[in-house]
């Protein structure tokens, strides 16, 4: 959610204004001004913009809001605010409060609804309201006048069964009620247990909805029953359609000559795939061979799914629907049924596989000499873990060892050019645990990403952005095809972060893009090892826009890309497969796809996408919150993440699980939570608690159901 905030006046040296900022600014100024009329010229004077590219981003913004209705253009080249828009459509964002905000597509300004006024409207529901309340320099208030379309009816939870009712206490922290259970509608669930249950209705004066039981998802405390429910938490789907494996069972998996002829044959060339040591869906595979003029080719192959996932079916509506697999703590819930994600696409060892491939021909330097985008079919040699490639790497030795050194040469030489290009470098490391047979952890181990791991993720990022330039950049109007864009970081937020690291000493240059990003690579280069690292690194990333999927190419600029895509990972993203898809119908000269489809299924991708990684989120904080629940009372190392009005977070060093220190554990002294300095200060002591600061903590309590640790500072608890 946004909140309005006064514009900040310009310095000398600000970062580049980007489309949200732009947007967000040109909506302030039209509703402190609704009888006036603006032009792009004006806009620019007001924000001190000189530059061409900025200036030209102020007309795209203007069209873009005049189309979305919020201003209109009264003569040409001329706007202003369109102030008979009292009612707005737009998906409600509701908070644990049971007050929510509306978020209008194309709108940066988000509209407060109380918890009154939400007339049974919940979160993710497209929703219609009136605004009855738009002060001047106050942020909108409205009300719900209609529901346009429910998100969801069905809810994970714990029943609980009195004598004459039960309830389901839902686990979802964005539905803050209860849904009434009558007995009759119990299905067989048990008190306690872990049910989903669906809303059947919802009086107009009643607090709570009434709802049955749908399934029974297991026991509390049970690992499966446990699991289920943090995907039913975040509407996902937690079993696949039996129905869909019966119909994955009749798909012809031979590869006939006639096949082979249309493809580019690449079974006699060397060809490796290096995956986890745990994954069964190897969706990428890498070819390589030296040609007679001394440049290599490489070629990044990936499973060719939309060559057996038909359009119209009911394996493609479900891979639609889901729009991504879901990777818990302990298991992968698959886009597409098994026979297709592990065995037909897969591109095991030994095995011909039909493939759609991006290949280069790079010299000595890694500089692209030629490149061909097209179908393939692939023989793989060898199947690697990232461990069994790293060890060639650093030893020199084993299969393949030529092949894989000399893969691993050209994605140094990539990287390097990729970070000259305007690249961020996040290299963040992963908690991850060891789990025995009931699910329950048994260590903590960290994932990082080491030279095996970037090889592999060079030639996808290459192919990823060759593919959107080949039919982004033709230098014509372009074809409708998915991007996977990254917007430039806010303005405000770079600001509030550069005044944060000064404590530690850095500061960043807020000039151009390329100054921005050059400084933000520096600072977490200059920040790897030390006591703060942590908390940089975490508020670098929040001051970053999110990445999503759309046909608008704006570039992305965490990669320093002026095109991407998504490309080379079919099996388990579907926007990979619309990919495909849309470059089957381009190669073969076919007319532009329908801009509004295509836009419709990337917002959705971007949503569940987001759902995924919430739920895998959880899933890993449910584990942490159990694997600690078992050392209640210890005091560990720590150091704080996060610092807010109710508390302060802080992560465990030596396994990097975090919990929250609760201000009101804290009574030696009255504490006071200022904002902008991250920070928490006893008024009569003036002792201070900033986000970085090494502190000893003491697990107090273990809660796993709302999957919460809480921690004391140790001095209090001695």
């Amino acid at each position: 959610m946004s909140k309005k905030r006064k514009q900040k006046k310009r310095g000398n040296k600000q970062p580049a204004h980007n489309r949200k900022s732009i947007s967000k600014y040109i909506l302030d100024v039209m509703r402190n001004a609704p009888n006036s009329a603006f032009n792009y010229k004006q806009i620019a004077k007001k924000l001190e913009i000189k530059t061409q590219k900025e200036r030209t981003l102020i007309v795209d913004v203007l069209y873009q809001l005049a189309e979305n209705d919020q201003i209109k253009e009264i003569h040409r080249g001329k706007f202003k605010i369109n102030q008979a828009n009292t009612i707005l459509t737009g998906k409600i964002d509701m908070t644990r409060s049971g007050a929510a905000y509306l978020i209008v597509k194309g709108s940066d300004e988000d509209v407060f609804i109380a918890q009154k006024d939400m007339h049974h409207a919940l979160h993710g529901d497209t929703v219609s309201i009136t605004i009855w309340r738009r002060k001047r320099k106050k942020q909108s208030q409205g009300e719900v006048i209609e529901i346009l379309k429910k998100a969801r009816t069905k809810f994970g939870g714990t029943v609980l069964i009195s004598k004459n009712y039960a309830f389901v206490e839902t686990a979802d922290m964005k539905m803050p009620y209860d849904i009434f259970i009558p007995l009759k509608n119990l299905n067989g669930a048990k008190n306690g247990q872990k049910v989903l249950a669906e809303i059947t209705q919802w009086e107009r004066k009643a607090k709570n909805p009434t709802g049955k039981i749908t399934d029974i998802l297991g026991n509390a405390g049970e690992n499966n029953a446990e699991m289920h429910a943090i995907l039913a938490e975040f509407n996902l789907p937690y079993t696949f359609p039996k129905e869909l494996d019966a119909e994955a069972e009749k798909i012809d998996a031979g590869i006939t000559p006639e096949e082979i002829a249309k493809r580019k044959d690449f079974r006699a060339v060397t060809t490796i795939t290096i995956d986890p040591k745990d994954a069964k869906d190897f969706d990428d595979a890498l070819s390589y061979r030296k040609l007679e003029n001394g440049n290599t080719e490489i070629g990044v192959h990936i499973a060719d799914v939309t060559h057996y996932v038909q359009p119209h079916t009911a394996i493609e509506a479900e891979a639609q629907e889901r729009a991504t697999s879901v990777y818990l703590v302990d298991r992968t819930i698959p886009m597409l049924p098994e026979r297709l994600s592990n065995g037909i696409c897969s591109l095991r060892p030994n095995e011909e596989k039909l493939c759609y491939s991006a290949v280069f021909e790079l010299d000595s330097n890694a500089k692209i000499k030629k490149q061909w985008i097209g179908r393939t079919v692939i023989n793989s040699n060898r199947r690697f873990t990232y461990e069994e490639a790293q060890e060639i790497i650093e030893t020199g030795e084993g299969d393949f060892a030529q092949e894989v050194l000399a893969m691993d040469k050209l994605a140094k030489l990539l990287r390097k050019d990729r970070f000259k290009g305007g690249s961020i470098s996040f290299d963040r490391v992963e908690v991850r645990f060891n789990i025995d047979e009931k699910g329950v952890p048994t260590s903590v181990y960290f994932k990082e990403s080491k030279d095996a791991n970037k090889l592999i993720e060079e030639f996808m990022l290459l192919a990823n952005r060759r593919t959107a330039a080949l039919i982004g950049d033709t230098g014509k109007t372009p074809k409708t095809f998915v991007y996977r864009v990254h917007d430039e970081p806010d303005i405000e937020k770079l600001h509030t972060f550069n005044n944060f690291i000064k404590r530690y000493g850095y500061k960043m240059e807020l000039g151009s893009t390329g100054q921005i990003t050059k400084s933000l690579n520096n600072l977490l280069g200059n920040v790897k090892g030390k006591a703060e690292q942590n908390a940089v690194e975490q508020l670098a990333i929040r001051s970053m826009a999110k990445a999503e999927y759309t046909t608008e190419n704006i570039g992305h600029y965490g990669l320093g890309f002026k095109f991407y895509s998504h490309f080379t990972s079919p099996i388990r993203r579907y926007p990979d497969m619309m990919v495909h898809r849309l470059l089957t119908r381009y190669l073969e000269k076919g007319n532009s796809e329908s801009k509004e489809k295509i836009e419709d299924l990337c917002k959705h991708s971007s949503d569940m996408e987001n759902r995924a990684a919430k739920a895998e989120r959880a899933s890993i904080k449910y584990k942490q919150v159990e694997f600690m629940s078992e050392r209640l009372g210890y005091i560990f190392d720590a150091v704080i993440t996060g610092v807010a009005e109710h508390g302060i977070y802080a992560e465990i060093e030596e396994n990097k699980i975090e919990g929250m220190i609760s201000m009101r554990d804290m009574d030696d002294d009255y504490y006071v939570f200022h904002e902008k300095n991250y920070c928490i200060t006893g008024e009569r002591s003036k002792k201070s608690y900033t986000l970085g600061d090494k502190i000893k903590i003491q697990i107090i309590r273990a809660d796993i159901q709302k999957r919460r640790l809480d921690f004391m500072l140790a001095e209090e608890a001695l």
